[in-house]
């Protein structure tokens, strides 16, 4: 075949790129083309990632940004809760979500931590014991994801997650950008950015009783109770008993659900049936939905059952579930050069807003003076405040109205307007 000229060889070229993004991927479940495998991470643990290329008019889907989404818990999957029932292209009703991710960049769903979702361990010895350990898996599994899919070694890569997915993506972003300086890895890595992170626990279980009273959750008797709860919860942190401060914190979130007669703790304001029973993404139908159709859809039925929440992989953590995780987001913003961004849904009580400014103006970093002298601006799209963005010193917190702990599910116009800030979708 010859090419005779400019625009012959132009088009030809784009041809090629499409007949390179056709042939890297496969048919999954729902629209788009996607990629899914195991990494086995450490012997006997395997991490599970679900690939959804673009699907975004392009001629090449690596035009866009590659954005990781983790979930929280710990052990929440990233493939049913992430993807189904909150950024994903369909829901579990296989009905288009508008909102979607997908029509403008690749998402990588991960499972993790191993023993979560579709990822599992050979024995029960292999289960993460800390959020390093999860950090280091997380990496592991985007070394071997790169070098297979060695396209997105030249693309943008941001960092997205909620909950205790917002504690495991900072460390996850540091242990990245090391392995990346030490030459093991090959990556674009932009930003990391996390939506009502359970970052600093005991800031956040402080907040509770002033945040419930404030918004006339619970009166003086049940602040009071509630307080002297949360204090015993400080001092067993201050004193190094964490073990006993995890067993304080399950007292606390039953003590909240006591006092407000079970409050929605996801979204105070968000009506919910006096028989209605919600866990946080593990619900039967999510469940029968993911075993039922997409184990079979991605040919999965040889493997472990999908699992939605896996309470070993809580329990294996112990007591670095309650340890803060500051210092490793001042390291992100003193030792690197990636973007680090907050979001914060403002009527979550499970990771309030209250708490998570509070850490926040008591981090300390090398360019902190720049994002205290910033001014708050509103985020007003199509003439409607939907919430109030701050941004300095390579960092940015952003407080979003009518949402709770899941921005991007609550408030999707909003949760758009941080996803282009830092993607720009390309």
């Amino acid at each position: 075949m010859q090419l005779k000229n400019i625009k012959e060889i132009t088009a030809y070229a784009v041809f090629l790129l499409q007949v390179i993004n056709w042939a890297a991927a496969g048919r999954g479940f729902g629209p788009g083309e996607q990629d899914w495998n195991y990494v086995e991470v450490r012997k006997g643990a395997h991490l599970f990632y679900w690939l959804h290329y673009t699907t975004a008019k392009v001629s090449s889907f690596y035009e866009r940004p590659l954005v990781i989404w983790l979930q929280g818990g710990p052990g929440v999957a990233s493939t049913g809760c992430g993807c189904f029932e909150q950024l994903g292209p369909i829901d579990i009703e296989g009905q288009p979500r508008a909102s979607n991710w997908v029509q403008h960049m690749n998402v990588l769903f991960i499972d993790s931590p191993v023993g979560t979702g579709f990822s599992y361990v050979e024995s029960f010895g292999e289960y993460a014991l800390n959020n390093k350990q999860i950090a280091l898996d997380l990496v592991t599994l985007m070394s071997d994801f790169l070098r297979s899919h060695p396209e997105f070694q030249r693309v943008p890569l941001h960092i997205f997650s909620e909950s205790y997915g917002g504690k495991m993506a900072p460390e996850f972003a540091l242990e990245l950008h090391l392995a990346q300086q030490r030459g093991e890895v090959q990556c674009q890595l932009k930003s990391v950015v996390v939506g009502n992170p359970f970052i600093s626990p005991l800031d956040t279980i402080l907040s509770y009783a002033p945040y419930l009273l404030q918004m006339g959750i619970v009166d003086h008797d049940g602040y009071k109770n509630l307080s002297r709860a949360t204090f015993e919860f400080s001092r067993l942190v201050s004193a190094g008993d964490m073990r006993q401060a995890v067993d304080q914190d399950e007292q606390i979130q039953e003590l909240i659900m006591e006092i407000t007669e079970n409050v929605f703790v996801y979204n105070t304001q968000r009506r919910f049936h006096v028989d209605d029973v919600y866990h946080y993404g593990d619900s039967p139908k999510l469940s029968d939905f993911m075993v039922n159709n997409v184990t079979k859809a991605l040919n999965l039925t040889h493997m472990s059952k999908w699992t939605a929440f896996n309470s070993l992989v809580f329990f294996g953590l112990g007591i670095d579930v309650v340890k803060p995780a500051i210092d490793i987001v001042t390291r992100l913003l003193d030792e690197t050069p990636i973007r680090v961004g907050i979001f914060s849904g403002v009527l979550d009580i499970i990771c309030a807003t209250p708490g998570t400014v509070n850490w926040i103006d008591r981090m300390s970093w090398r360019s902190k003076q720049s994002y205290v002298d910033a001014t708050r601006r509103p985020i007003r799209i199509d003439g409607f405040l939907e919430g109030y963005e701050k941004q300095g010193g390579n960092f940015s917190m952003f407080w979003v109205l009518r949402s709770g702990h899941s921005v991007q599910v609550d408030n999707p116009v909003a949760m758009s307007h941080i996803l282009r800030e830092f993607t720009n979708y390309g």
